[in-house]
Protein backbone atom coordinates (compact mmCIF):
# COMPACT_ATOMS: atom_id res chain seq x y z
CA UNK A 1 0.00 0.00 0.00
CA UNK A 2 2.61 2.49 0.83
CA UNK A 3 3.99 1.76 -2.82
CA UNK A 4 0.57 3.11 -4.29
CA UNK A 5 0.12 -0.27 -6.80
CA UNK A 6 -3.82 0.38 -6.81
CA UNK A 7 -3.54 -1.87 -10.29
CA UNK A 8 -2.42 -5.09 -7.73
CA UNK A 9 -5.67 -5.01 -5.84
CA UNK A 10 -8.36 -4.58 -8.38
CA UNK A 11 -6.40 -7.59 -10.60
CA UNK A 12 -6.83 -9.61 -7.49
CA UNK A 13 -10.57 -9.00 -6.77
CA UNK A 14 -11.27 -9.44 -10.92
CA UNK A 15 -9.40 -12.38 -10.29
CA UNK A 16 -11.41 -13.98 -7.27
CA UNK A 17 -14.70 -12.59 -9.32
CA UNK A 18 -13.61 -14.76 -12.14
CA UNK A 19 -12.74 -18.19 -9.98
CA UNK A 20 -16.02 -17.81 -8.30
CA UNK A 21 -18.27 -17.17 -11.56
CA UNK A 22 -16.17 -20.29 -12.85
CA UNK A 23 -16.29 -22.39 -10.07
CA UNK A 24 -20.70 -21.74 -9.72
CA UNK A 25 -21.08 -22.57 -13.65
CA UNK A 26 -18.54 -25.64 -13.59
CA UNK A 27 -21.41 -26.50 -10.85
CA UNK A 28 -24.51 -26.35 -12.54
CA UNK A 29 -22.40 -27.48 -15.71
CA UNK A 30 -23.95 -30.97 -16.12
CA UNK A 31 -27.48 -29.67 -16.31
CA UNK A 32 -27.16 -25.95 -17.26
CA UNK A 33 -27.08 -26.60 -21.19
CA UNK A 34 -28.29 -30.64 -21.69
CA UNK A 35 -28.08 -31.87 -25.37
CA UNK A 36 -31.56 -33.16 -25.61
CA UNK A 37 -32.65 -29.72 -24.90
CA UNK A 38 -33.80 -27.29 -28.33
CA UNK A 39 -33.46 -23.38 -28.42
CA UNK A 40 -37.12 -23.67 -29.59
CA UNK A 41 -37.81 -26.26 -25.96
CA UNK A 42 -36.16 -23.57 -24.19
CA UNK A 43 -37.78 -20.36 -24.95
CA UNK A 44 -40.44 -18.81 -22.43
CA UNK A 45 -43.47 -18.14 -22.81
CA UNK A 46 -45.07 -14.95 -24.32
CA UNK A 47 -46.46 -14.05 -21.47
CA UNK A 48 -43.20 -14.52 -19.13
CA UNK A 49 -41.50 -12.75 -22.07
CA UNK A 50 -44.00 -9.76 -21.87
CA UNK A 51 -43.83 -9.60 -18.10
CA UNK A 52 -39.89 -8.98 -17.79
CA UNK A 53 -39.89 -6.26 -21.11
CA UNK A 54 -42.71 -4.83 -19.23
CA UNK A 55 -41.89 -5.11 -15.54
CA UNK A 56 -38.12 -4.82 -16.30
CA UNK A 57 -37.27 -2.84 -18.93
CA UNK A 58 -40.13 -0.24 -19.43
CA UNK A 59 -40.54 0.32 -15.69
CA UNK A 60 -37.49 -0.54 -13.38
CA UNK A 61 -34.80 0.07 -15.72
CA UNK A 62 -35.40 4.02 -16.19
CA UNK A 63 -35.73 4.43 -12.61
CA UNK A 64 -32.85 2.79 -11.94
CA UNK A 65 -30.84 5.25 -14.57
CA UNK A 66 -32.90 8.67 -13.04
CA UNK A 67 -31.51 7.27 -9.78
CA UNK A 68 -27.78 6.65 -10.16
CA UNK A 69 -27.83 9.89 -12.35
CA UNK A 70 -29.66 11.56 -9.11
CA UNK A 71 -27.11 9.95 -6.95
CA UNK A 72 -23.84 10.95 -9.20
CA UNK A 73 -24.79 14.36 -9.12
CA UNK A 74 -25.65 14.53 -5.49
CA UNK A 75 -21.99 13.58 -5.13
CA UNK A 76 -20.43 15.30 -7.96
CA UNK A 77 -17.30 17.09 -6.45
CA UNK A 78 -17.83 16.69 -3.11
CA UNK A 79 -14.62 14.18 -2.30
CA UNK A 80 -11.14 16.37 -2.82
CA UNK A 81 -9.08 14.34 -4.67
CA UNK A 82 -5.56 15.68 -3.10
CA UNK A 83 -7.49 14.49 0.49
CA UNK A 84 -5.01 12.03 2.00
CA UNK A 85 -6.51 9.32 4.39
CA UNK A 86 -4.50 7.65 7.39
Amino acid sequence: MRRRRERVPFLCGIAIFAAAFGTLALSFYPYMVPFSISIADAVSPPASLAFMFWGAGIIVLPITLIYTLVVYFVFKGKVDPGADYH
